[in-house]
Parts: C-alpha cells; sequence; structure tokens
C-alpha cells in the first residue's frame, strides 16, 4: 500500500533551519505532484509549498517564500523541504501529501495520500 513518511522534524530556535524528508512507497512516485501542509494547535491544516511531477514547478505560501526550499528525488522516491529561518509561528506538525493531479496543487482535497506527520517546534 502507499507509505508517505516524513522525517528531520524537532525543536530548534527562531533563526535556525530544519531540512524535512518524506519518503514514499507503493507508488510510482514520479506520476506524483507532492505538496507539503502543516498544522498547528488549534487550527486548521494549511498549505505549505507544492511541487510537480518533475520539480519543474513550484507554488509556495506566502508565509514561507524566501525562507523554505521544496525539492524531490524522483530516482530516491522522496520529497525535501529545506526550512531556512525559522519562526515561531512556523511551529506545527508537518505533514507530506501526494496527488494525481498534474502541476501543482494547494488544496487539502486535491490530495490522495498522507502521511503521519512530523512535528516542528520552534522557541523563541
Amino acid at each position: 500500500q502507499v507509505q508517505l513518511v516524513e522525517s528531520g522534524g524537532g525543536l530548534v530556535q527562531a533563526g535556525d533551519s530544519l531540512r524535512l524528508s518524506c519518503a514514499a512507497s507503493g507508488l510510482t512516485f514520479s506520476l506524483y505532484g507532492m505538496g507539503w501542509f502543516r498544522q498547528a494547535p488549534g487550527k486548521e491544516r494549511e498549505f505549505v509549498v507544492a511541487i510537480s511531477r518533475s520539480g519543474g514547478m513550484t507554488d509556495y505560501a506566502d508565509s514561507v517564500k524566501g525562507r523554505f526550499t521544496v525539492s524531490r528525488d524522483n530516482a530516491k522516491n522522496t520529497m525535501y523541504l529545506q526550512m531556512n529561518s525559522l519562526k515561531p509561528e512556523d511551529t506545527a506538525v508537518y505533514y507530506c501529501a501526494a496527488s494525481t493531479l498534474a502541476g501543482v496543487r494547494e488544496q487539502r482535497r486535491e490530495y490522495s495520500y498522507w502521511g503521519q506527520g512530523t512535528q516542528v517546534t520552534v522557541s523563541s
């Protein structure tokens, strides 16, 4: 079955960096657009970034533009999220998701598969 497994979360200080990974199995990774979402306590899950099947297109939420960078390695079935200049408001559980739709997708309903999430905590 399809599995998406996030890793790389942790507790860091404001201004630090983290790199998240999302390892996919049970699907043909290169045929799926991918995305990162996050959910802070008491808030809805929100879009962070999406990357197209080939990696040629990306789409970032305004709140992370210039600080976060998404990439993927289709040979390794893995997507990455490099997070720099982290802020306390970036604290959330980060989820990766896979979509069968072409292009880059911002809506949760456009994603078919989800990981279990990894916690990112940024202290001030």
